[in-house]
């Protein structure tokens, strides 16, 4: 009787073993690739990262290309595709692209815009960086047809990081 147990306990463990490594083969597969989507905010249905972060354009890019790097992409970290990028709920497949970086990393781009989150937007929802004004341009909430979103809210306002300061870091 001991040995049936031990039989059991053991076919257990291989199938307990083996569909906990197949559900986490398809979790990886399926957050295999960089996620755009779109979600409610206080200034409308915006796009946002596949954590939920707010999504931001970058009013100084031209053509497609970044003009956000050094200092400037540690306040606004590009979206850097990783793995095929995919339209989640409310998103546009044919809106979605990508360009190279200064330092050959695919950055996620919607509508051509360069895609970038902030750094002061610690939370999902928050959009502290809609309208600032730094790295010689402005910067902007990003709608689900891909344009700017000109609202501003009571909640947009700078960080209390004193090396921030708001004035053209990175430029």
């Amino acid at each position: 009787m001991k040995g049936l147990f031990l039989t059991i306990g053991a076919v257990a463990a291989a199938l307990s073993l083996t569909f906990g490594l197949s559900g986490a083969l398809a979790s990886s597969s399926a957050a295999g690739g960089t996620k755009v989507a779109v979600a409610s905010s206080q200034l409308g249905r915006i796009l946002v990262d596949g954590h939920g972060r707010t999504l931001y354009l970058f009013a100084k890019d031209v053509n497609g290309r970044s003009a956000c790097f050094g200092s400037c992409a540690v306040y606004w970290p590009p979206l850097i595709a990783s793995g095929k990028t995919i339209a989640g709920v409310g998103a546009k497949e044919s809106l979605l692209g990508s360009t190279r970086r200064a330092d050959g990393r695919l950055q996620v781009t919607y509508r051509h815009h360069p895609l970038y989150t902030y750094a002061a937007d610690t939370r999902r929802g928050q959009t502290s960086g809609q309208g600032l004004d730094a790295s010689g341009g402005k910067w902007w909430v990003v709608s689900p047809a891909g344009n700017k979103v000109a609202l501003t809210s009571s909640t947009a306002t700078t960080p209390a990081d004193p090396g921030y300061g708001g004035y053209g870091y990175g430029s």
